[in-house]
């Protein structure tokens, strides 16, 4: 609408521009003039449009849709065309819903979802579904999913190690349904689940009792782990004991009197040697004092 306003006016004002010329009327002339081109760059101002960064440019020409998206800068187009930009950066939507659980009990969930539009589908999603893609495919199908899912788990395990599984579960659903449209899925995590209060305690205290009891198993390792400790070393301390005892024997006994009673007699302070009796009697020495 701008391009053909600006050439008509375009148009009027160079009439005008002539007839005033014709009547001298110099004024009224210059500014028939002026308006014709500021008109004219107007309307070849229109032939060009600048799609955003992170945006394609689908290009609808009286109800036409080019095959061919217009990608982030300035483009050429026909003024006379209808560009309808699309956002491809990624997006994200936050869903706050009430889902059933297998035993049916009604569970809150708090589910982000991670997506964006495939530049290359963005011409197919304006002809069948429009800019509104997201409220018309992604968000009715994206909570049937999720409810799905969580149809196929307890409760308990929605709330415990479970988690990653049934939200690689709703990525891998969604994106079935919705990645042939050109609506390509990145993630779905989940950021909350609300039990019913009376369940939550009971999954507390029984994972409560499960980690008490994986500490009492571990201190009876610990406790078996030092009695083994204990017994490897008395074994130790009984084989040493039996090694020299096997060592020790009379002969040795009397080699090692001997030696002390010789270091004892070459002693400056030795004054008196008492022989002692019997066949294995070793001296006395006695001292000064």
């Amino acid at each position: 609408m701008t391009f053909i306003f600006a050439i008509l006016v375009g148009i009027i004002a160079i009439v005008a521009y002539f007839n005033l010329k014709k009547a001298r009327r110099k004024q009224e002339m210059v500014f028939a003039g002026l308006t014709a081109l500021v008109a004219f760059v107007i309307a070849i101002l229109q032939t060009f449009t600048v799609v955003p960064a992170g945006t394609v440019g689908v290009v609808d020409f009286l109800g036409n849709v080019s095959d061919n998206t217009l990608k982030a800068g300035v483009n050429i187009v026909n003024p006379l065309a209808k560009v309808v930009k699309f956002s491809i950066k990624t997006q994200e939507m936050k869903e706050i819903m009430n889902v059933p659980s297998e035993e049916g009990l009604s569970v809150q969930l708090e589910i982000s979802l991670l997506y964006k539009l495939n530049p290359e589908k963005a011409n197919e999603i304006y002809k069948t579904v429009g800019p509104n893609y997201t409220q018309i495919i992604l968000i009715p199908q994206f909570r049937s999913v999720v409810r799905s899912v969580t149809a196929r788990y307890q409760a308990k395990a929605l709330y415990t190690a479970s988690r990653e599984k049934l939200a690689g579960e709703i990525y891998d659903e969604l994106n079935k349904l919705v990645g042939p449209r050109g609506i390509t899925i990145e993630s779905s995590p989940l950021r909350q689940i609300v039990l019913p209060p009376g369940l939550t305690k009971s999954i507390e205290e029984k994972l409560q009792a499960e980690q008490e009891s994986q500490r009492m198993e571990f201190v009876l390792n610990k406790e078996k782990q030092e009695a083994e400790r204990k017994r490897i070393e008395a074994k130790g301390i009984r084989d040493f004991q039996a090694i020299v005892s096997e060592g020790i024997n009379q002969n040795l006994l009397r080699w090692k009197g001997i030696e002390a009673t010789e270091k004892l007699a070459n002693s400056k302070n030795t004054k008196v040697i008492i022989i002692g009796s019997g066949k294995d009697g070793l001296p006395i020495i006695l001292g000064n004092n």
